[in-house]
């Protein structure tokens, strides 16, 4: 797996065209690139990248990113999406946890757009890891989430970044449903809820398999996002999630049976109930992130342990 890295403009200007220019990656130059870093893609890592210039220019497009933004970018691979950001927004922070990829990914943007190759800074990270972020707090996360770990990596994100105001994550279908779905939805749970928490969320288009090098098997979907204020509650947000966790543990089951454990008893958890105006026979599938906080709220006031 392990090849020769680029490591300047000229080598990836070699395996492409003769002129270097701030242009997009189609599927040749991704896969030429692909071919001189001797990168077979790995399901381990999600790794599907874009070979299609507009389904990044769309991404960026309804991203509502602008020339204010500093974008945060996870999983930037061979800098398909990285190329586009680059043209529309003051910076960007790309964490790539594959250190092949993150070596040469600084010399692909040099060679495809070298007047904005010093807005490139790129992080050799696991997303899920990361605290902070070099320069000029992010305003905006826009990523091509890797599918098996794109929940807790936009989580974790909101969670450790609070600079981050908006933005647009790709992430497969299903995953994307479940992230808007609203209280009383099929798919509403542990993910809408929390992702609540953090932001309003909505369905912002869906992308085709045939766009991706390998193809994936399943589709993907847009999710934009806008920061938006947490519940005003003395609740902390760890609380405020263990409760979340707790509601869908057993969704068939009601709330009065479900918290009782987290309470410590069936009678705290209907005191907590009480406290958040929701019936003990209610079910989690049905209460939106200000009920959530509530309880949480009313559970720390009977039982503070």
């Amino acid at each position: 797996m392990r090849g020769p890295r680029l490591t300047s403009p000229d080598r990836v200007t070699d395996v492409t065209h003769p002129s270097a220019g701030p242009r997009l990656l189609g599927p040749a130059e991704v896969r030429l690139l692909a071919e001189r870093l001797d990168l077979r893609p790995t399901k381990q890592r999600g790794q599907n990248f874009v070979i299609d210039a507009n389904t990044v220019r769309r991404i960026v497009r309804t991203a509502g990113v602008s020339a204010d933004d500093v974008v945060l970018e996870v999983g930037p691979g061979l800098g398909s999406l990285t190329l586009a950001l680059l043209a529309s927004v003051a910076r960007v922070v790309a964490v790539e946890v594959d250190p092949v990829l993150a070596a040469a990914l600084p010399a692909t943007i040099a060679a495809y757009a070298p007047d904005e190759a010093d807005r490139l800074e790129v992080v050799e990270a696991d997303a899920l890891r990361i605290t902070t972020v070099p320069g000029e707090p992010p305003t905006a996360l826009v990523a091509n989430l890797p599918y098996n770990v794109s929940v807790p990596v936009l989580l974790h994100l909101m969670a450790q970044l609070p600079s981050l105001r908006h933005g647009l994550v790709m992430v497969q279908a299903e995953v994307a449903d479940r992230l808007v779905a609203p209280p009383g939805s099929r798919t509403y749970g542990v993910p809408s809820a929390k992702a609540a928490w953090f932001a309003d969320v909505r369905r912002a288009g869906s992308v085709g398999r045939t766009v991706f090098w390998p193809a994936p098997n399943v589709d993907s979907g847009l999710v934009a996002w806008t920061h938006r204020d947490p519940p005003q509650v003395s609740a902390t947000r760890e609380q405020v999630f263990r409760v979340i966790d707790a509601a869908f543990s057993q969704r068939r089951k009601t709330l009065r049976s479900t918290l009782k454990q987290l309470a410590g008893s069936p009678e705290a958890a209907e005191a907590a109930l009480a406290h958040a105006g929701v019936a003990p026979s209610s079910r989690g599938e049905a209460l939106g992130i200000e009920h959530f906080a509530r309880i949480a709220e009313g559970l720390a006031q009977v039982a503070p342990a």
